[in-house]
């Protein structure tokens, strides 16, 4: 899904992430909580893979729980920014640590039908090509292999945007896909059995220069090639803080929306098996 009105400038996405690579930990409370519950639907779908890659790996989170659950596998960490690959690699034991790749999903460096499982937290809102991104995810997945993700859908960060909505006509924040067209980007992908669901969270801050310091933090600012490239101005900024002054809560908190995405698929198991049996087969066109 690709819209020529909301293209993100990688360059500067990478940029924001290695900058946020120290902070990341202390301000992602959203997102490990987010990788923890998508870590345990892992329990409820039996799959051992031998290869199994943690795609957008940011500090590693998840690349840990694969070391852990799949003790014989093979775990590679990907991500666009080289220093969260590096905290990635540091997981594990001295005997058996993840292989780290640093690379973009648009152009995956990954041997064709070689990975039976990609996990993926919160890396899709980041991509503004959905069909490339999911290509090429299926292109390196094998026959019957298990593809799980999370994303954020469009109502996330929705106080954000509305209340700079009053202050300019810019874009603010990345433009988020309804979790229908991602079934549907994935069915054209070639992949099968997609599944969808989603929850909302709500979380809270102190005031809305907190909420914007740990998106800061988490290397999660504006990267839209349509943003505003100079510096905003105090009087701006000012407006903004008062137009979302329209959401603060009884308790003085102000709150922030994610609509979090929940999806799987499976790579098709395209394998002819030869019958065994004395039964003949008779082709339909034939009929």
């Amino acid at each position: 899904m690709s819209d020529s009105s909301f293209q993100i400038d990688r360059k500067i996405t990478r940029q924001h992430f290695e900058r946020a690579v120290e902070s990341y930990d202390a301000a992602a409370v959203l997102q490990q909580e987010i990788a923890r519950r998508l870590v345990e639907r892992l329990d409820y779908i039996k799959v051992k893979p031998e290869i199994a890659m943690d795609l957008g790996c940011g500090t590693g989170q998840i690349t840990a729980a694969l070391l852990k659950q799949y003790p014989k596998a093979k775990i590679l960490s990907l991500d666009l920014a080289h220093g969260m690959v590096a905290k990635a690699k540091k997981k594990g034991s001295w005997r058996r640590k993840p292989l780290g790749i640093c690379a973009d999903v648009h152009q995956l460096p990954i041997k064709a039908n070689s990975v039976d499982l990609i996990i993926s937290n919160l890396m899709l809102q980041w991509s503004d090509n959905l069909p490339t991104a999911f290509q090429n995810m299926a292109a390196c997945m094998r026959a019957g292999s298990l593809l799980l993700f999370t994303t954020f859908g469009p109502d996330t960060l929705k106080e954000l945007r509305q209340s700079w909505a009053k202050v300019d006509d810019l874009p603010h924040s990345s433009t988020y896909t309804d979790m229908h067209d991602i079934g549907d980007e994935l069915m054209r992908a070639g992949f099968s059995q997609p599944v969808m669901d989603m929850e909302m969270i709500t979380m809270t801050y102190s005031s809305v220069k907190q909420l914007m310091r740990d998106l800061k933090q988490i290397g999660a600012s504006n990267a839209i090639t349509s943003r505003r490239k100079t510096l905003t101005g105090k009087q701006r900024i000012a407006a903004f803080e008062t137009a979302y002054e329209t959401y603060r809560q009884d308790n003085g908190l102000y709150p922030a929306s994610y609509e979090v995405i929940y999806g799987h698929a499976w790579m098709p198991d395209t394998q002819i098996k030869t019958p065994t049996d004395t039964t003949k087969y008779i082709p339909i066109k034939s009929i």
